[in-house]
């Protein structure tokens, strides 16, 4: 029975595994800026393990949490010494008010190796349309700030720069940490 039933969720998670591989998600490369004004761009990230959230600097209350989860993980799977490191990546889809600076001071209130990426809007596009994240500005206020409607999900790159999995909302950091564990 544990023999079978072994085989039956490796069977299902390599079935996943083509699945997610199909949706070709994040395919071809990026350039963008970190924090820091440095260039980067996807190869810069080959070799490692990559959380990866799009969301912006002046979101309430979903982005912060978010990043809060996303380096909750990143402490837990950091633990394990056996475990190669994560890293996390934030990249704006609100590039209009989300300049180097602006994403610098946003970072650092969360986990210390997590790098805050921007671009032009034209990059920025291009980097969101790769991973299919959705986002739109709101009308402006009277003040002129707005809100920006878009994808809340985290993403799971493998060493290869490839799409692995995602995580919605509804994904605790632990369980997100032992899926993670699972595939390195």
């Amino acid at each position: 029975w544990l023999y079978l039933r072994a085989r039956k969720e490796r069977e299902r998670r390599e079935k996943r595994q083509r699945e997610l591989r199909a949706l070709a998600l994040g395919q071809g490369n990026f350039q963008l800026v970190d924090h820091r004004g440095q260039p980067r761009c996807k190869a810069d990230f080959r070799g490692q393990w990559v959380l990866l959230y799009f969301g912006f600097t002046h979101c309430p209350d979903v982005c912060p949490d978010e990043l809060e989860k996303l380096s909750r993980v990143v402490e837990l799977l950091d633990r394990d010494a056996a475990l190669p490191r994560v890293q996390p990546l934030f990249i704006t889809v609100d590039p209009e008010r989300d300049d180097v600076a602006a994403v610098g001071r946003y970072v650092r209130d969360f986990h210390p190796r997590l790098l805050g990426l921007t671009g032009s809007p034209e990059q920025v596009r291009a980097v969101s349309s790769a991973y299919r994240v959705y986002a739109s500005a709101g009308p402006k206020d009277e003040d002129g700030d707005y809100i920006v409607d878009h994808t809340i999900i985290i993403y799971l790159l493998g060493p290869d720069g490839l799409f692995l999995d995602y995580y919605n909302r509804s994904k605790t950091a632990d369980k997100i940490a032992e899926s993670v564990r699972k595939r390195s």
